[in-house]
Order: C-alpha cells, then structure tokens, then sequence
C-alpha cells in the first residue's frame, strides 16, 4: 500500500523525462501530452495516498522533485525550443531559466507549508507547466514569428510570477461528489467528451482559466 502513491509519482517523472527528449527530438506535441500525463499522475498519487492512509515525508519530498522536473524544467525547456528560438538567447534563456526556479521555489514553499490544503498560495507549479503544455497542444507548429515568440516570452514570464506570488487559488484536493454527485458526474463527463473530441481548445481553455482564477478573485476582492 506504501508503495503504490509512489508508483505514480515514478510514473510522474518518467513523464517529464520523456517530454525532455521529446523536445530534443522535435516532437512537441508528443512533449505537451507527455506533461498532460504527468499532471494526471502527481493528481493521482496524492490522492492514492490519503485514501489508503499511507502519507509519508518520503513522498512528499519524492513528489515535489518529481514535479521539478515534470513541470519545472520540461515545460521551461518546451518554451524555450518550441516557441522563443526566433528570440535573442539571452532574453529567450532568462524567462525559461526564471520559469524553472520560480516553481522551484513555489515546490519548496508549499513543502513548509504542508497540511494547509483549503488554498493554495501562488499558482501550483502543475498548473504553471500544465499551461505552457496547452498552449504547445493549440498551436501545434513552432513559432517562427517573433511577435508571437514575444507574447510566449511574456506569458512564460507571467505564469513565473503567478508562482512566486501569494495570490490564492482553489485547491481541488478534497474535491468530493457530495449531495448533488449526479451534476458532478454529469460536468465531469462533459469534460471528458471534449477534451476526447476537442482537446486542443478544451485544455488550453481550462489551463487558462485556472490560471487567471486567482488573479480575476484578487481583482474582485481588491475592487
């Protein structure tokens, strides 16, 4: 039973390793649903484990380097080779590299605080490579445009600072069916159907509406 969430988190980094190469080979898409897979898998360990009560500081510690490089350096590296190579390397190197410690540093903070599952403060480094994934799964072709490849220099800057930041977003750990399952089944099956039959638009819609949830919740409560 210990070992099962463990699996998965294996399950995770051989993910993010395949994207890697996938993105040294060219072959993007394949990348971006590699890390698509990933975020499945980190979802499933976590849940695994506090279903069979089997937790353990080794699986956390073993999760969050495991989501460093599913969603740390795999989505950074996709960004950088599939969209910002028409860029100036050192402009194109810095947003990928402040990618990749920006969601170091977010792995290392939710790490201390632990336990606190009601919230999560700053967007969750999944949601972060997750987004960078559908944007590659859209667009399918690099961008050879450099007003395009600016707007990715953008949003990889963007999405590095949601990270960091101490803006709240919902935490979909303790999401049960509860009295009215049969809508949640229903909007869960939706989900699945598109995402099976549109999944290009579908993922990216998602990926973006979670990320800009915290930020547009901010507003209002600021306002």
């Amino acid at each position: 039973v210990f070992i099962l969430p463990s699996m998965f988190t294996v399950g995770n980094i051989f993910c993010g390793y395949f994207a890697i190469l996938s993105t040294m080979r060219g072959n993007y898409d394949q990348a971006a649903q590699a890390i698509g897979i990933a975020i499945i898998m980190d979802m499933l360990d976590g849940r695994i484990a506090r279903l069979t009560n089997s937790a353990t500081s080794f699986g956390l510690q073993l999760d969050s380097l495991a989501d460093v490089i599913s969603f740390g350096i795999a989505p950074s590296v996709l960004a950088l080779v599939w969209g910002m190579g028409t860029l100036d390397t050192r402009l194109a190197w810095t947003a990928a590299f402040t990618f990749t410690i920006c969601g170091a540093m977010r792995l290392a903070r939710f790490n201390v605080q632990a336990g606190h599952f009601k919230h999560f403060v700053g967007l969750p480094i999944p949601a972060g490579g997750g987004c960078i994934a559908a944007i590659v799964h859209f667009f399918g072709q690099p961008l050879k445009d450099p007003f395009f490849a600016s707007l990715m220099v953008a949003a990889v800057f963007m999405l590095a600072f949601l990270m960091v930041s101490t803006i709240r977003y919902s935490s979909l750990k303790y999401l049960t069916l509860g009295r009215k399952s049969h809508l949640t089944i229903l909007i869960i099956a939706l989900l699945v159907a598109l995402i099976y039959f549109y999944s290009r638009s579908t993922l990216l819609a998602i990926a973006t509406v979670y990320s800009l949830s915290g930020v547009t919740i901010r507003l209002f409560a600021f306002l």
